[in-house]
């Protein structure tokens, strides 16, 4: 059974106990307010029914998620702080989720990407993926809550090696480091 939210950017599709989200927001799957509100909303209602035993957070084409909008007019950007403050608010709401998510990450996870990800309990990449806190790179303190959720998963040194360099990480090296 296939399902579209009122956001077509979202997919979701069940097969017996597991619900499988698909994010498709061509061509790099950015985050956006309304679409992390969205995300949020659905995953909330998933949260509420006990016949799902666990979510699979995926995403179409070659990336998993490039990062924040910072371009499009209704994109992170385009509403100056009002637009990082309504963000964090949904990661929030994005954390509080109880139902186990597996990410299944294949191209890049770069900024809020790599945010989405930490969102779920385990991460599944593929030979493709790549993890990224590009932060440094445009000059602002990273978001999405990773200053607290990327040390826990990989600790203190790997997380500031990745927010003080913006060095992409491949799967193999993530895979040790025990993000995926």
């Amino acid at each position: 059974m296939t399902t579209t939210t009122e956001r077509p950017e979202i997919t979701v599709e069940r097969t017996g106990h597991i619900a499988v989200v698909t994010l498709d927001r061509p061509p790099n799957n950015h985050v956006s307010v309304p679409l992390m509100r969205d995300l949020a909303d659905l995953l909330e209602k998933i949260d509420g029914d006990e016949t799902v035993r666990a979510v699979v957070l995926a995403s179409a084409g070659k990336a998993f998620c490039a990062g924040a909008d910072l371009a499009a007019p209704d994109g992170i950007g385009g509403s100056g702080m009002n637009g990082i403050n309504d963000l964090y608010t949904q990661a929030v709401r994005l954390f509080s989720v109880e139902t186990p998510i597996i990410a299944a990450v294949q191209g890049a996870a770069v900024g809020a990407g790599l945010g989405l990800a930490l969102v779920a309990d385990f991460r599944i990449a593929s030979p493709e993926a790549r993890f990224t806190a590009n932060f440094v790179k445009l000059g602002f303190h990273p978001g999405f809550g990773l200053t607290h959720t990327l040390p826990r998963v990989i600790g203190e040194q790997r997380a500031s090696l990745m927010f003080l360099t913006g060095r992409r990480v491949k799967p193999e090296e993530a895979l040790a480091w025990g993000l995926v």
